[in-house]
């Protein structure tokens, strides 16, 4: 399990925009500590993660967001004040990988990367509406989200 790759998906696909990794740390040289907290959507996502390394504090955070957002934990709020959506769609990763891929190759060149990524949400969503793959086709093929 990848699960920062599965939060990065997981957020951009219901809109939240891609999630910023807040690391802190604690301690002396030698015994370094590590505390990460998860944001998308200008909301926390989870109660963060903690390691001995940056890298294993991200996992942490991004596993606890990951619960957060699937309900184990406190749902974030979504852009705008706009109440969270109980959507869940399914996650397919090649399909998510050329809505990314299609929406920066026609992006202006003035856009931004939250531009190219939430028009990559908006197309990947709208992809899987046309297919039939919405959200309440959860027994399909692909992960639900």
């Amino acid at each position: 399990m990848n699960a920062k790759g599965d939060l990065i998906a997981r957020a951009l696909t219901l809109g939240l925009g891609a999630p910023t990794f807040e690391a802190e740390t604690h301690g002396p040289p030698h015994d370094r500590r590590f505390r990460v907290t998860v944001r998308a959507g200008g909301q926390v996502l989870g109660g963060g993660g903690e390691g001995r390394s940056k890298r294993d504090a991200e996992r942490a955070a991004s596993e606890s967001a990951l619960q957060a957002l699937d309900g184990a934990g406190a749902a974030p709020a979504a852009p705008d004040g706009a109440p969270p959506t109980p959507e869940r769609w399914p996650i397919y990763g090649a399909v998510l990988a050329g809505a990314l891929d299609a929406a920066l190759e026609f992006a202006p060149e003035d856009a931004t990367l939250d531009d190219v990524r939430v028009r990559a949400a908006r197309m990947y969503r709208d992809l899987l509406t046309d297919l039939g793959h919405g959200p309440d086709d959860l027994e399909g093929p692909g992960e639900p989200l």
